[in-house]
């Protein structure tokens, strides 16, 4: 796993050479929404992607993680399916009913049972590089979903230019980086993370959270400010030492946002001895989401590590995949 985080800046500049070769067919026929489909470390850099260009996009995106899709979904939807194996029984059910509804479907994928669909049905593509854990892949797949809303004329192509001044940043700050990860795996060994984000950073939270349960091969919770403010932050009541809080933060974020982050931090130091405070670096919501995703991929390598796991293997999947084949 280490090596997968290493090559993070490495997999989003072979992304960007895989991604300039897509060009989409039947461009001209006038989409009103996307829904982008995918689970896990395959459908998270949908998830992402849709909130960095929601302030750009010009028709409205929704991410799904199951095996049904919205009933509004017909032939002027544009119907996007992440999975990394192509075989990802959720994203092939939902992907076979965009087919029915009549939708745009394109694939992004290493090969599998979507991949063949893709050939038989003369779907649009992208094929990226197979071989490792689909978590190990956000650098390879998180920039396909962008190219794929380029193509279409949903946002601009100005995230190319972006993306490489992410690899520049990640490139300069990686020892900055681990020496930081590190000092966040001391504060969470052997207790229960509970990450916080500011509105905009929900998927960059749930990528953190997702790394520390495979990775990790722990339980943790993450949330989003300032929803969290009306629900959650109430159940902040008892003194618990095993509960360790992370704030992603950003310079940027909304300044009742941050106004809210400081007043909560000084609430979860009542009830807990561990808060950090992670702040992104970058110029760009996208820089910071990548920087902020590498720090958290670091630390769950680390966790794991000091967990004394496997940080790769998810064998209790495998056995839930194994249970399930059994039913046809």
């Amino acid at each position: 796993m280490e090596k997968y985080i290493i090559d993070f800046s490495k997999q989003l500049v072979e992304a960007i050479e895989i991604g300039k070769s897509f060009v989409g067919s039947e461009t001209e026929r006038g989409f009103s929404n996307v829904v982008v489909s995918g689970c896990g470390g395959s459908g998270i850099g949908g998830t992402i992607a849709a909130e960095l260009v929601a302030g750009e996009a010009v028709i409205p995106i929704l991410t799904t993680n199951g095996y049904s899709i919205p009933v509004f979904v017909d032939e002027h939807t544009l119907f996007v399916a992440c999975s990394y194996s192509g075989n990802t029984e959720e994203t092939v059910s939902a992907t076979e009913r965009a087919q029915v509804a009549g939708a745009k479907i394109v694939v992004i994928v290493s090969g599998g049972k979507l991949l063949q669909m893709a050939d038989a049905n003369g779907w649009d593509k992208i094929v990226i590089p197979g071989g490792q854990p689909p978590r190990a892949s956000f650098g390879h797949s998180f920039p396909q979903v962008l190219f794929v809303l380029n193509a279409f004329g949903v946002i601009s192509d100005d995230f190319i230019a972006d993306i490489e001044s992410a690899v520049e940043l990640l490139d300069s700050t990686e020892s900055e980086v681990c020496a930081e990860a590190k000092e966040l795996t001391e504060e969470l060994f052997g207790k229960i993370p509970v990450i916080y984000a500011a509105e905009g950073f929900g998927g960059v939270a749930t990528r953190f959270r997702q790394q520390i349960n495979e990775n990790s091969k722990m339980l943790c919770w993450h949330h989003v400010i300032p929803e969290m403010n009306h629900n959650e932050l109430v159940g902040w009541r008892n003194k618990n030492n095993d509960l360790a809080v992370v704030l992603f933060r950003n310079t940027s974020d909304f300044n009742r946002i941050q106004a809210r982050m400081d007043i909560n931090s000084t609430t979860f130091a009542q009830y807990t001895d561990s808060v950090t405070e992670v702040w992104s670096k970058g110029k760009t919501n996208l820089q910071r989401s990548l920087y902020l995703i590498h720090i958290g991929d670091w630390v769950s390598c680390y966790l794991g590590e000091k967990n004394g796991r496997d940080v790769v293997e998810v064998k209790v999947i495998d056995h839930l995949k194994g249970e399930l084949a059994k039913l046809g």
